[in-house]
């Protein structure tokens, strides 16, 4: 096996609005607080349960902060994908503190809307990845969008219409 692979993906809605920051060359980078809930029933009550992770999310991809900045708000759905970082700062006292976040910069690096671009209960969102760094600022070619599955059976796509031989 080949050295290791340090990938995050996560599912979740984002906890407030994004925070765009730029850099003393003007280069934006984006926080994120994004949250993921597993839910449960309580094997002894019967109780439904509910447990929430919170995630700091960092963006320095700068197609991504556009995206962001543009079309992200408060209890957005998103899928990203990025790597785990952590990075040591002091605080007030001078005491190291830590942070460990997930960071999207470089070809490694995606984020689709779940929610579409108005933010609202759509089922479809756009695909922007890492090929927006070459200053594409919509979605890139290079990822394909993601197709809401179709509920219910009987359905058939209409993209088809050959049976299929066997």
């Amino acid at each position: 096996m080949a050295g290791s692979v340090n990938k995050v993906i996560l599912i979740g809605n984002l906890g407030a609005d994004p925070e765009i920051r730029r850099t003393q060359d003007g280069r934006p980078i984006a926080n994120l607080r994004i949250a993921t809930s597993e839910t449960w029933r309580d094997k002894n009550t019967g109780e439904r349960k509910e447990k929430t992770e919170w995630h700091r999310v960092v963006v320095f991809n700068e197609g991504l902060c556009k995206v962001i900045e543009q079309y992200l708000k408060k209890g957005a759905k998103v899928y990203l994908e990025g790597a785990l970082q952590t990075r040591k700062w002091q605080d007030k006292d001078g005491q190291d503190r830590y942070s460990t976040e997930v960071v999207l910069q470089g070809f490694n690096s995606v984020l689709t809307m779940l929610d579409g671009r108005s933010g609202g209960g759509g089922a479809s969102g756009g695909d922007f990845g890492s090929s927006d760094d070459f200053g594409s600022s919509g979605p890139s070619s290079s990822a394909p969008r993601r197709q809401p599955a179709m509920a219910g059976g009987g359905g058939r796509s209409n993209d088809m219409d050959d049976e299929i031989p066997f």
